[in-house]
């Protein structure tokens, strides 16, 4: 049976925490838990969008328990003030759901200097997942948001930002296989350390959200803009569809870590189900090696190895 929105447990004793969730999946993913009882953080890089964002999830479900919260995941010094912000807050957070991210855009870098798709996909999740592991409930979950484009995705663990022949494409494919070598590693050290909690993947398929639309409209690209407008018309499945990896990620009964979660239908549309990876993204030595970079990078560092 196909699982749907219908087959969300209740979650009035649960605290959720959804970077990016002003938008797109991010936005649907709130709704979906807030609507079940959940209290939501709303991690948003813009407070005032977070605001309007949550006034409408409260038209679906006026009851809703919401928190907007600033996080700007390109800045490490925000990304260190959030956590400290919700932890003084609140003692446990049930799921983190590292969501937020930016697809092919021009060659930009984050405040400590990253490649911007890979330090905002991945370094500043990454560090927020460090910094807020002790506030982590037992049987917590972290869900990392991937795509399916990881399967293109490379490391050239010399050149990680990009200053050798930058493309917005292989750029953003790099920052999803990211995704899920984090997932991964993050997945193998808890249980090496005899934590319940959970690392778990997902990926929307081919859903129609705003994410499109930002690299042609940095380049300014009417060409870029209309060639997506397309696709979303002609073949994408609905952001409310494309959450639901994200969510069944987040509060099935079925997960047990490091599944990959995604769209039933050519992985592209329909109903979750758990999916295999590329074989690329099945490489315990990469794991290892982006964790250890991604700690050098952020000065973030936790779950070592003994």
């Amino acid at each position: 049976m196909a699982w749907s929105e219908s087959d969300i447990p209740d979650l009035s004793d649960r605290t959720f925490v959804v970077t990016g969730a002003n938008s797109g999946i991010g936005w649907e993913a709130a709704r979906m838990f807030a609507a079940r009882g959940a209290r939501v953080v709303m991690a948003c890089r813009t407070v005032s969008k977070g605001e309007e964002a949550a006034a409408r999830i409260r038209e679906h479900a006026p009851g809703a328990r919401l928190e907007v919260m600033a996080l700007d995941l390109a800045d490490l010094d925000s990304v260190r003030a959030f956590a400290g912000g919700l932890a003084s807050v609140h003692r446990q957070v049930h799921a983190l759901v590292n969501n937020a991210g930016v697809m092919a855009i021009p060659y930009a870098r984050t405040a400590q200097g990253f490649e911007m798709q890979l330090g905002t996909n991945h370094f500043g999740h990454f560090a927020l997942t460090g910094l807020l592991l002790d506030a982590l409930a037992p049987g917590a979950r972290v869900v990392n948001v991937s795509s399916g484009v990881h399967r293109l995705g490379t490391f050239d663990w010399t050149d990680l930002n990009w200053e050798r022949g930058y493309s917005e494409w292989p750029a953003y494919c790099r920052s999803k296989l990211a995704n899920l070598f984090f997932t991964f590693e993050l997945d193998r050290r808890l249980k090496a350390a005899g934590s319940t909690c959970l690392g778990v993947a997902c990926h929307p398929g081919y859903a129609a959200t705003n994410l499109q639309f930002v690299g042609p409209q940095q380049r300014e690209s009417a060409l870029g803009t209309f060639v997506m407008s397309a696709g979303n018309a002609l073949f994408a499945q609905s952001a409310a569809n494309g959450a639901l990896p994200t969510v069944f990620a987040t509060v099935s009964p079925t997960i047990h870590g490091s599944e990959y979660v995604g769209p039933r239908v050519f992985q592209a549309w329909g109903a979750p189900s758990v999916q295999a990876t590329a074989p690329r993204a099945q490489d315990p030595a990469g794991w290892k090696k982006l964790w250890e970079a991604s700690e050098k990078r952020t000065g973030v560092r936790f779950l070592p190895i003994t």
